[in-house]
């Protein structure tokens, strides 16, 4: 259903009575819908989310856009997109529920109640490492704070650096290869990865004793983080090759051919060394150790439920002999 600004484009917007009257709460609850849009990628994808159906979703954001005199987005065959005035309300939309979220949180506080929200990216493919202590942390935020909602977003390393960034996301917990300007970082623990090759791969077969460090040299390498940490290992020189991948699922696929060897997480690739899938190649020569962060925009402030989230991540850590230099 288009809205009669849907062939405005972003154009001055018109003179409507969002100029004339405060917000009240029909508007909250239509920017809430519209934030919930935009976060979910488009209008089907957040019926689930709304538990609304699409027509009622579309009919709300047309309300929305006549009640600000501007068109927020493009919906259709082409895609869901922001318009630039679409892109300010957001952001407005984001500062708008947090501040909100503050006054509530400083209400709670002082009848010791935690309500609020808790969005957080987790880098994906980690939750068979039994470091992480985000699985006793969560649990423990319903312990202690059952109202408070959590939404878990498990996702890639740049997807959670953007959604910090622009508000989506309250945290992150993710690696840590580089510290950016934009960004806090709370240390946590290390993730150990050591470099692996599939059973299919000539040095699979080959006895511990007699694999030299030529051999590896020579192999071909999957380009990918875990190989390009500023720590990654003596053997930093050998051989790349035109395999890329990003996350660990896809590397252990590169690897199951039998081409070439890369770096695996050891939890995540101890699931298939039972079955003689994946073999690592001199462990206590060739390994990384890398850190994991609990992250936030730089300068973001520590509310209440983020406090709770934060010290139930340190009381949920496994103590561990330090990690050997790579």
């Amino acid at each position: 259903m288009e809205s009669p600004l849907s062939k405005s484009g972003n154009t001055s917007p018109a003179k409507s009575d969002i100029n004339q009257h405060n917000l009240g709460v029909a508007d909250l609850k239509l920017l809430r819908v519209f934030k919930t849009v935009v976060e979910a990628g488009g209008f089907t994808a957040a019926c689930n989310e709304l538990n609304i159906g699409l027509a009622a979703i579309s009919k709300q954001i047309s309300d929305l856009e006549i009640r600000f005199g501007m068109k927020l987005c493009t919906r259709g065959r082409e895609g869901f997109y922001l318009t630039e005035h679409g892109k300010v309300a957001y952001q407005a939309c984001l500062d708008l529920f947090s501040s909100i979220n503050q006054f509530r949180d400083k209400l709670n506080h002082a009848r010791h109640e935690l309500f609020g929200e808790l969005n957080i990216g987790i880098i994906d493919n980690t939750i068979t490492d039994p470091q992480s202590p985000v699985i006793s942390a969560l649990g423990e935020i319903y312990r202690q704070a059952p109202k408070v909602s959590i939404r878990l977003h498990a996702t890639q390393l740049d997807e959670i650096e953007r959604g910090i960034i622009d508000g989506r996301f309250t945290c992150g917990i993710m690696p840590v290869y580089q510290e950016k300007p934009e960004f806090d970082y709370y240390f946590l623990y290390h993730e150990m990865a050591y470099l692996y090759c599939g059973n299919k791969h000539p040095l699979f077969s080959v006895p511990a004793s007699e694999i030299k460090e030529s051999q590896i040299k020579s192999s071909q390498m999957v380009s990918h983080f875990y190989a390009n940490h500023s720590k990654k290992n003596i053997f930093s020189d050998v051989t790349s090759s035109h395999a890329i991948a990003v996350q660990v699922e896809a590397v252990t696929m590169l690897l199951m051919t039998g081409n070439y060897l890369g770096f695996l997480p050891e939890h995540y690739a101890s699931a298939f060394m039972g079955g003689q899938k994946l073999r690592a190649l001199m462990p206590d020569n060739i390994e990384i150790a890398t850190p994991f962060s609990l992250v936030l925009k730089k300068g973001a402030p520590f509310n209440s439920v983020m406090t709770l989230f934060s010290n139930a991540l340190k009381q949920a850590l496994i103590p561990v002999p330090e990690a050997r230099a790579s």
